[in-house]
């Protein structure tokens, strides 16, 4: 059996790795796509005539032209848990199946997180910026993240992992999200309006979908303390980034870090990024060896399956999966 990989080459040793691509190629034979920019859908049509699986990088967008013009493809992949890249009602009308990975990225997002936290309490990256120019940085006092509260906004798998650090490390800690039960007594668990208001750290994990757009909005901003921050480590469109930069612009809040805006690929928005109380990177929260890894081996893993004709981890559309290996 045969599979396409489309990470342009950068991608595929960032997000993907050796030792995972060793393994996939003990399986099946791969095609890896050698160009610098990301496949358009006639190149992944041209690129994937003669294979039976695709595993699609976040940049290779993946329409229905596609499983119309590949009538061998049987699977696509994402070694990553977003398949938004993915036309899945297209796919399971052809009859192809849609995996995605798990969260192999966790714990590298709350480290990050936590970086965040103490950038934005004691002026890290203002100090840094100000020495490389030249200038004497401003001694400001700054904030201790112990004694401190902060807000919580959605209960998933990293908030699950976040709050516990946080509250070992003296935090209080308040969890906004109306579809899950907080059972750990250290955590309170409050409507979000009246967590804006009490928390002095405001970190949005809350899932992206249509309920969530621009969740956090001049409203939401206006409810917060003007000396609390806002961090954003969800995804761009939980956020109305016109209202944050009034709000930080007119000093309604401190200040805000985000690995993740409106921007292509899910990064930052320069505009926001640029203004001087707020920290951006280039949404690089699961970017480390082990995230990565983790990831694309649950892809190993699925190719597994799929050449022993069983159904794999992480599909989504197994009801309609008819293009089955033989």
């Amino acid at each position: 059996m045969k599979l396409l990989l489309t990470h342009v080459p950068q991608a595929r040793n960032q997000y993907y790795g050796a030792r995972a691509l060793k393994r996939l190629a003990e399986l099946v034979e791969v095609v890896a796509h050698e160009g610098d920019a990301p496949l358009h859908p006639v190149g992944v049509i041209a690129a994937a005539r003669d294979v039976d699986f695709i595993i699609a990088d976040r940049a290779t967008a993946m329409p229905g032209e596609i499983f119309a013009g590949l009538p061998r493809l049987k699977a696509v992949m994402r070694s990553a848990i977003d398949i938004r890249n993915i036309d899945v009602a297209a796919a399971s009308q052809a009859g192809v199946l849609v995996t995605h990975a798990e969260a192999g990225f966790v714990k590298s997002v709350v480290e990050l997180t936590l970086g965040f936290l103490v950038d934005l309490s004691r002026g890290v990256s203002r100090s840094v910026a100000a020495y490389r120019a030249g200038d004497a940085p401003e001694i400001k006092v700054g904030r201790q993240l112990a004694g401190s509260t902060v807000g919580i906004i959605g209960y998933g798998r990293i908030s699950r992992e976040l709050a516990p650090l946080l509250a070992a490390m003296g935090m209080t800690v308040l969890v906004s999200d109306p579809y899950a039960q907080v059972d750990d007594r250290r955590f309170i668990k409050l409507p979000l309006e009246e967590l804006l208001g009490r928390a002095d750290y405001v970190v949005c994990f809350a899932i992206a979908n249509e309920e969530t757009e621009n969740l956090m909005n001049a409203a939401a901003f206006a409810r917060m303390k003007p000396d609390a921050f806002f961090i954003n480590m969800s995804r761009g469109n939980l956020v109305d980034e016109a209202a944050l930069t009034r709000a930080l612009q007119e000093g309604r809040i401190a200040g805000a870090a985000m690995d993740v805006g409106r921007a292509p690929d899910q990064m930052p928005s320069p505009e926001l990024a640029r203004l001087p109380n707020v920290i951006a990177t280039p949404h690089i929260g699961g970017l480390t060896p082990p995230a990565s890894e983790s990831q694309a081996f649950d892809t190993v893993r699925q190719v597994e399956a799929l050449v022993k004709g069983e159904v794999p981890p992480g599909a989504v559309n197994i009801d309609r999966w008819t293009r089955r290996p033989t």
